[in-house]
């Protein structure tokens, strides 16, 4: 028999699972030891809003925790795994001629809440709030910060970006929906990626 890794998403959310659509509640519940799960879609937009802030992106590109460009109608795909209790995930742009991954892990760390460690190596860490609304799951970011080596450094709220990211089932178009926007105080929504997919868990044979 083939044993099921509850994800951080599931403990974090609770007995509200049921409140989830149900193709949600598949995709948060977790990964069966051996398998992976595998997402295919394509993001409406993704990237950053300003042309200068591309530029300041780049040194987070090669960590691979956000794209430093702006493009649309980007076809990309997912990767989900559990492995020591984290919920790891590579979501792997197809642009063109090359490609570009975001690698993330995510952890519970109480009820309705998660943490979410963002690049490879390590380089950013965002706390989460989670709740669920309408079958849909949100998350609220609470808190944010940098890694890089033994430098550690929290953002302070003043300064800190608010990350909402929503997964939602679209019943017009039968697929899985992801939208996320990063604000900064003063500028308003300064990067974001929306796009739908589906998805499908597999017998991993990596």
């Amino acid at each position: 028999m083939v044993s099921h890794a509850r994800s951080p998403y599931a403990r974090a959310i609770g007995d509200r699972m049921t409140l989830l659509h149900p193709t949600l509640r598949r995709y948060f519940d977790g990964v069966p030891d051996g398998h992976v799960g595998i997402g295919e879609g394509v993001f409406d937009r993704i990237g950053a809003r300003y042309r200068w802030m591309r530029f300041l992106l780049i040194p987070l590109q090669r960590r691979h925790v956000v794209f430093a460009g702006a493009a649309a109608d980007v076809p990309f795909a997912v990767r989900n795994t559990i492995r020591d209790g984290r919920a790891r995930a590579e979501r792997t742009l197809l642009l063109g001629d090359r490609s570009w991954t975001m690698v993330d892990a995510v952890s519970f760390v109480g009820p309705s809440r998660i943490v979410d460690v963002i690049g490879l190596p390590e380089t950013v860490a965002a706390s989460f709030d989670v709740s669920v609304e309408e079958g849909a799951l949100r998350l609220t970011s609470r808190s944010a910060g940098i890694r890089i080596g033994r430098f550690r450094l929290t953002l302070p709220p003043a300064l800190s970006p608010r990350v909402t990211l929503t997964e939602r089932f679209d019943e017009a178009t039968a697929r899985q929906r992801v939208d996320l926007r990063i604000t900064l105080p003063l500028l308003g929504c300064v990067y974001e990626y929306t796009g739908g997919f589906d998805y499908r868990i597999e017998e991993d044979r990596d």
